[in-house]
């Protein structure tokens, strides 16, 4: 744990991110004051799980959470108000600061396995898959369009991308959590991976005392399937500019937390069979 913190910091110097003209964001931070702990929620990455934790600490009881039809975020800002940067530095002096990142390309697999190809019929994801469709939907010479109901993954990186060329701002689910946490401006103690976070949880759970409270378990909300088998084929899909084009949106998060991203070049499509294919 001491080296990711330690790796996290040297970046952020190496980058120039954790200078004066790099502004923090709080508003997704959440301080629990009674177990002093403070977390950066990054969706896609746990998040489900650890709502739910922090709900329990927020003394909403198990069998409630399990039965409610509320939203867990929802529920969590009765109790934590959105907080500032002051708020957050003065909590950190007796807390213990954390977060939980994700390979970006398997936090975005995800994200579209669960927000757009199993959206709910009529939601705000199935309404955003549709204009991606209309949009993006075009029949190649030697293939014909996609009948999926949803958009297909290229479709859905086509769509990421020119939304994050024209600066407006992105769904939360694939938003880079660079943006979102600002780790370069909080000085975090615990750094979690989600690819190994059963043993870091343990680890967290004992640093905190948290023993009494919550448990190291797994909750997902989302649907479909994350298989690494799944997710390459995804890749399989898309283009070499389009994997430039999401290494380019999400370089922060690769290069802060230590993630690569050469095995997706070996999986992408090289442009001549994208044309051809």
């Amino acid at each position: 744990m001491d080296t990711r913190r330690d790796y996290l910091r040297s970046e952020c110097s190496r980058l120039g991110l954790d200078g004066s003209g790099h502004k923090a964001y709080a508003w997704e931070y959440l301080i629990n004051r009674q177990y002093h702990v403070i977390w950066c929620n990054i969706f896609k990455a746990a998040s489900t799980s650890w709502m739910y934790n922090f709900n329990l600490m927020a003394n909403y009881t198990a069998a409630f959470l399990n039965r409610t039809k509320e939203v867990p975020l929802e529920l969590a800002r009765k109790r934590y108000a959105r907080p500032n940067v002051e708020m957050i530095r003065k909590a950190q002096g007796d807390s213990i600061t954390f977060l939980i990142v994700r390979h970006p390309l398997e936090r975005l697999a995800s994200a579209y396995n669960d927000k757009i190809v199993h959206a709910w019929p009529k939601s705000f994801h199935d309404k955003m898959g549709h204009r991606i469709i209309r949009k993006y939907r075009k029949a190649k010479e030697s293939k014909p369009a996609p009948t999926t109901r949803y958009p297909v993954f290229e479709e859905f990186v086509s769509y990421v991308l020119d939304e994050a060329k024209a600066k407006r701002t992105l769904d939360m689910h694939w938003t880079p959590y660079t943006s979102f946490c600002t780790p370069c401006k909080f000085n975090f103690d615990v750094i979690l991976k989600f690819e190994t976070l059963d043993e870091d949880q343990r680890f967290l759970i004992q640093m905190a005392r948290l023993q009494e409270v919550i448990r190291p378990e797994w909750r997902n909300s989302g649907k479909g399937t994350n298989t690494l088998h799944n997710i390459n084929h995804l890749y399989s899909r898309i283009s070499k500019s389009q994997l430039d084009g999401l290494f380019n949106l999400y370089k922060y998060d690769f290069l802060l937390f230590n993630y690569t991203v050469e095995n997706y070049y070996e999986i992408v499509q090289s442009e001549d069979s994208m044309t051809h294919r």
